[in-house]
């Protein structure tokens, strides 16, 4: 996997890619407060066919970090200048959280760059926009450590919080930019895509855990709905981050999905 940085003009943004350069694409975004090696489980176990491209948010990761807030319309076009940049079209796009919400209105801005989604533990709608504001309070006011553990609470299983793994993702949450978080999360305070992503109809599997305690599952299986003919499944055991606590389950589903539509 090669990483590199690429310049959108306006900003440059971290990137990695691999698996076959002349592959069908397959495209990965981000959790809020993570980066692109949210993948890194679980590239390994998907198909080899395809070409990898994982991209950091403005504000996460090596990307630049712009003063906030940072609206949904600037991550999208972040993620579409990056596939124009890059060449890519017809792609996967996989979306965890505030990934999964960029996705869906990346594919509804521009759909002849999008020919299926994956969304995983995301919805249209993520809590509200005063729940947001109290976070974003605490974070101006006392940095990452003020929201670290509750997150962590609503990311992973107990059992799973006591693990290497856990531990890793607690901190490097503390080590995120306050600035780069505060942006992402106004974009999602601000975001409502229930009667844009109404309109999608386009190939999606919708992924969920049921030990979730960001994006609940029923709140995902109500964003699938809105997309015709799409898919749901639940992943038992997973929190908010499959990819890191149930890697294996979470691969099989994309792999699955992916060779059924035929992208590898």
């Amino acid at each position: 996997m090669t990483t590199s940085r690429l310049n959108l003009g306006e900003l440059t943004i971290g990137m990695a890619e691999g698996g076959h350069r002349e592959g069908p694409p397959v495209l990965f975004l981000h959790a809020l407060g993570t980066d692109l090696s949210l993948w890194d489980g679980v590239l390994p176990l998907l198909p080899d066919g395809p070409r990898y491209v994982r991209l950091d948010m403005r504000g996460h990761g090596v990307s630049d970090c712009p003063p906030p807030p940072y609206s949904m319309g600037a991550l999208i076009r972040d993620a579409e200048r990056a596939m124009e940049m890059l060449g890519i079209r017809d792609a996967v796009v996989v979306g965890l959280s505030i990934g999964g919400m960029i996705a869906q209105g990346l594919a509804v801005k521009r759909l002849d760059l999008v020919r299926g989604l994956v969304l995983s533990n995301t919805a249209a709608k993520i809590a509200t926009a005063e729940t947001w504001a109290a976070r974003i309070d605490a974070v101006r006011k006392d940095g990452m450590a003020a929201v670290t553990d509750p997150t962590i609470e609503r990311w992973f299983p107990r059992s799973f919080r006591a693990t290497a793994a856990a531990q890793h993702w607690r901190d490097r949450l503390l080590a995120q930019d306050p600035e780069g978080w505060i942006g992402c999360a106004a974009a999602i305070a601000g975001t409502d895509f229930y009667t844009t992503t109404a309109t999608l109809t386009l190939p999606t599997l919708a992924l969920a855990g049921i030990e979730d305690g960001s994006t609940p599952a029923d709140l995902v299986r109500e964003t699938a709905a809105l997309i015709r003919g799409s898919r749901f499944e639940l992943i038992r055991g997973a929190g908010h981050l499959p990819p890191v606590d149930r890697p294996e389950a979470w691969a099989r589903a994309v792999s699955d999905f992916l060779t059924s539509i035929g992208q590898c």
